[in-house]
């Protein structure tokens, strides 16, 4: 599998992250056999949080971490505001993963700016990610979105601190959307100026469930032929994407690593051409 580097980081990443949602959800045989498959299909980047299944993501891919971290760059990330949760979800997070550091750790779902504000206030979670640094817990530290405003917030983190990575929605049908790709655009270059690594989830997101039977695990409507998941990859890996993460219903991994296995720039008309039936699906997110 190709490789991108991370930013500043040093590490260079596969183009797609095992994203580890949907292993808490399996067993953990289950979860073993698509750890395994991530690696022997050269995946070394792994990222996880500890509202994945309650922390039942982190056990399951805690049973194999011990002894094979050096297989992965391990992400993590705490959904905690004040530096207090966020510390103690920290040390729990380290438990669970049975290990004594995380490569990456990260500000989770940040969706807007009074959501920034708590994070950075005095005795915010940005204490605990400093902290964690400083004492050796995490090597890198980052910052992720969800939402329309992703972009955005992710330029206004970046303004406030270093961050090493940011982890951004990217597909077909956000692209569509004017503001989206105008702040997609602004970010991307700040990042490049910078050295910041971009991360993408919801590669293959069609979307909302609405009235539809839920075939997928997913909390979206994923693309589920090999066909359109490979169009999918190859649009968000033809961004300034360094990586994306596997959908967290891990029946759709092979098709994602597929995709990315045969991967090649898709050029600007055919980008344009696929963007152009976006308005048959709807964005995941609420306006």
């Amino acid at each position: 599998m190709q490789e991108r580097g991370l930013g500043a980081t040093g590490q260079r990443s596969s183009v797609v992250t095992l994203g580890a949602a949907g292993l808490g959800k399996l067993s953990q045989a289950e979860a073993d056999a698509a750890i395994e498959l991530a690696l022997g299909r050269g995946v070394n980047h792994v990222d996880v949080a500890p509202s994945y299944g309650n922390g039942l993501a982190e056990e399951r891919l805690g049973s194999w971490i011990a002894g094979h971290h050096r297989h992965f760059f391990l992400a993590c990330k705490t959904l905690q505001r004040t530096q207090a949760g966020a510390w103690s979800e920290l040390t729990h997070s380290l438990e669970r993963l049975r290990t004594n550091h995380l490569d990456l750790y990260q500000l989770h779902a940040v969706t807007d700016v009074a959501e920034l504000d708590r994070c950075f206030a005095p005795g915010g979670a940005m204490e605990t990610l400093l902290r964690a640094k400083e004492e050796g817990f995490a090597r890198y530290l980052g910052i992720t979105s969800h939402g329309h405003l992703a972009p955005a917030v992710h330029l206004l983190a970046l303004e406030r601190f270093p961050f090493d990575t940011v982890i951004v929605p990217m597909n077909f049908a956000l692209w569509a959307n004017p503001e989206y790709r105008r702040d997609f655009l602004a970010l991307a270059a700040v990042a490049a100026r910078r050295s910041v690594g971009i991360i993408a989830i919801k590669a293959v997101a069609q979307r909302p469930w609405g009235d539809q039977p839920r075939t997928a695990t997913t909390w979206y409507q994923p693309f589920t032929e090999p066909d359109e998941i490979g169009r999918c990859v190859r649009f968000v890996l033809s961004q300034e994407i360094v990586t994306l993460a596997s959908p967290s219903d891990t029946r759709l991994l092979p098709l994602v690593l597929d995709g990315a296995d045969t991967f090649l720039p898709m050029g600007a008309a055919e980008q344009e051409a696929l963007v152009a039936t976006a308005g048959q699906f709807d964005t995941i997110f609420a306006p």
